[in-house]
């Protein structure tokens, strides 16, 4: 998969590229990244790639010219669907991450200084993304977690091909917690903390269970709106009805789970 950033700052990305995961993909040649100095395409001795917006204001806005120069080069090298990246866009998410990681070619185009002239955007930009209800410096960090999201999803990136299937967000829940050894952990400060039962006996199917369970709890716990979106089987709308209900009853004693969410359950797990 090809992706090409186009922006004002092309030395902010190499670092985080040619880096862990992302770097051994491009080495590979699993994902191809390209890197195009908006810059260059302004005709003036200056570069400009900037002016004063009509009706007065302040800040300055980008030139719809240079950046049709930019993308349309690049469109005409290998054509791809053209990303603005913009605090006016849709908030992306993982189903934005994974329809964009079925595309051969992305071209995320940086936005910077007071905003991009609106007629580019509309005869331009195929969509709009934005990371969420902020504003940035520009287009660049958005853009590298873009490139980030949708990349681990492209076949052949992760070298564990299940480990993106089982993450936060795969069928809309938060991903259940995690252990390691030692089996059991004393801490600096503290009591020693122990790995949950289930997690340590040997049982697949207790495992796959307790960590169903503390997937719909955490989702439960930090997004409920999340659970809205899912159609859900019986079993589990009984499972996430009681959840509910020892949830109520945790802060009607003013005990609410903290840390890893980790609820008195049937399986026999202790609070925490």
């Amino acid at each position: 998969m090809r992706f090409t950033i186009l922006t004002l700052f092309p030395e902010m990305f190499p670092t985080i590229l040619e880096s862990s995961i992302l770097g051994r993909a491009g080495k590979r040649g699993v994902i191809e990244t390209r890197l195009v100095q908006i810059r260059d395409f302004a005709l003036d001795k200056h570069q400009r790639v900037d002016d004063a917006p009509f009706g007065g204001g302040p800040g300055m806005v980008m030139k719809p010219d240079v950046l049709d120069r930019a993308v349309s080069r690049v469109q005409a090298e290998s054509p791809g669907r053209v990303i603005m990246l913009s605090p006016q866009g849709k908030p992306f998410d993982q189903e934005d991450a994974r329809r964009l990681a079925e595309m051969a070619h992305l071209i995320l185009v940086c936005g910077h200084y007071e905003g991009v002239d609106e007629r580019w955007v509309q005869q331009g930009a195929d969509e709009e993304l934005s990371l969420g209800d902020f504003v940035l410096t520009g287009g660049e960090l958005p853009a590298l977690v873009i490139l980030d999201a949708v990349a681990r999803l492209v076949p052949g990136v992760l070298g564990d091909e299940k480990s993106a299937a089982s993450e936060s967000f795969n069928e809309g829940l938060f991903d259940h917690p995690h252990y390691t050894r030692p089996a059991v952990w004393q801490p600096l400060q503290g009591g020693a903390r122990r790995v949950p039962d289930p997690l340590i006996s040997g049982n697949h199917g207790a495992v796959a269970a307790w960590r169903r369970r503390q997937s719909l709890l955490r989702t439960l716990i930090r997004r409920p709106e999340l659970l809205q979106r899912v159609a859900w089987s019986k079993p589990e709308r009984r499972l996430i009805e009681e959840l509910a209900k020892d949830l109520e009853a945790m802060e009607h004693n003013g005990d609410p789970p903290m840390g890893g969410d980790v609820l008195e359950s049937h399986d026999g797990m202790k609070k925490s």
